[in-house]
């Protein structure tokens, strides 16, 4: 294993440990006992069945969002968007679940398939923009979060519903829940997402390590001048880049409308789900592997607090803190490094 890729793989490990640590010098200066918050955290995790469900459940559109972050990435983008292509692909897939009535073998496909291309199609327009106009993703992709909020909003209470909060729950033809999962898992939301979630992981990997498109792709994300002297059609790829990673974004939602609620109701705010997102795939390395690791770090540490009120006393908020402490010392990876490297060069 090479230097750099040892680093990329140890300063997560360490960023998470000092999270943590940090997290429990903050309950003993609040007068928590962080032995037991932790505890508690724990078996809010692996505790019972139901619990590992749950995270199960929690770590799909997790992974997912990841991807889609991750993927701008790579290719040179930054797609703060995610949330909004969330949104519109949940909507889609629920409103593809109670729309038709068909066979589930081509009823629940299609229904993730247009989540897909609705989430496309939101990360088409900031990609369209960036190519064309050189409008700045990060901008269109932040404003976007909030025209998908307030359109989807409008959409089922007043063309899906008659004025009503929420949609009928999806045909079961279309749902991605099963009793096999809900009987081992004592009833959890858990669902056949996760599989997918995996597959699409793998479909990430594949396309940017063992494709010619996906070098491409990177290779554009890099230098665009030289990728455009090489002959490659940089804004072409700009735009597939943003396709690509809205894509991910919206079979996300999918996996809420289709697997975690089975409805889509009208929103207050942000689900948050593409925000932490960017925070999966920081904390993973912008690969799939890392990711997936990443989303269950996440997904463990968001259910699991919710276990620790009630066994240990300690306000789930403080989860939020510990999780806030890792990615604030990922994004001070270059500090790490260089301790690292300092003591690397001492043990010689």
């Amino acid at each position: 294993m090479n230097l750099n890729r040892y680093m990329n793989l140890l300063i997560p490990i360490i960023a998470i440990i000092l999270g943590l640590v940090c997290g429990a010098i903050i309950m003993l200066v609040s007068g928590y006992d962080p032995i037991a918050g932790y505890s508690a955290l724990w078996y809010g995790i692996f505790g019972e069945s139901y619990y590992i469900g749950e995270t199960v459940r929690q770590v799909t559109p997790y992974i997912l969002t990841g991807l889609a972050v991750a993927f701008a990435f790579r290719t040179g983008l930054f797609n703060i968007g995610v949330e909004g292509q969330v949104i519109v692909g949940w909507l889609a897939a629920v409103w593809v679940g109670i729309a038709f009535e068909l066979p589930m073998i081509i009823h629940l496909p299609l229904a993730i398939i247009v989540a897909g291309l609705a989430g496309a199609l939101w990360g088409f327009i900031p990609g369209f923009l960036k190519a064309r106009f050189k409008v700045h993703e990060v901008i269109v992709t932040i404003m976007m979060n909030y025209v998908a909020l307030h359109v989807t909003n409008a959409l089922i209470r007043d063309v899906i519903t008659d004025n009503a909060d929420k949609t009928e729950k999806v045909f079961p033809s279309a749902s991605l829940r099963s009793e096999f999962f809900e009987n081992i898992t004592d009833f959890s939301r858990m669902h056949y997402g996760i599989f997918i979630a995996i597959i699409a992981a793998f479909l990430m990997w594949f396309l940017l390590e063992k494709t010619t498109k996906g070098y491409e792709l990177r290779a554009v994300g890099f230098n665009h001048d030289a990728a455009h002297y090489s002959g490659m059609n940089v804004n072409k790829n700009i735009i597939l880049s943003m396709v690509i990673s809205g894509a991910f974004a919206g079979v996300a939602g999918a996996m809420e409308g289709l697997g975690t609620f089975e409805y889509v109701s009208v929103k207050g705010g942000f689900t948050g789900i593409g925000f932490d997102g960017i925070a999966v795939a920081l904390i993973g390395g912008n690969t799939a592997i890392g990711i997936i690791l990443a989303a269950v770090l996440f997904g463990g540490l968001k259910i699991g607090a919710l276990n620790m009120p009630s066994e240990a006393g300690v306000p789930n908020e403080l989860v939020e803190i510990v999780i806030a402490l890792i990615i604030f010392f990922v994004a001070s990876s270059y500090f790490i490094r260089w301790i690292l490297l300092r003591f690397k060069k001492e043990g010689k």
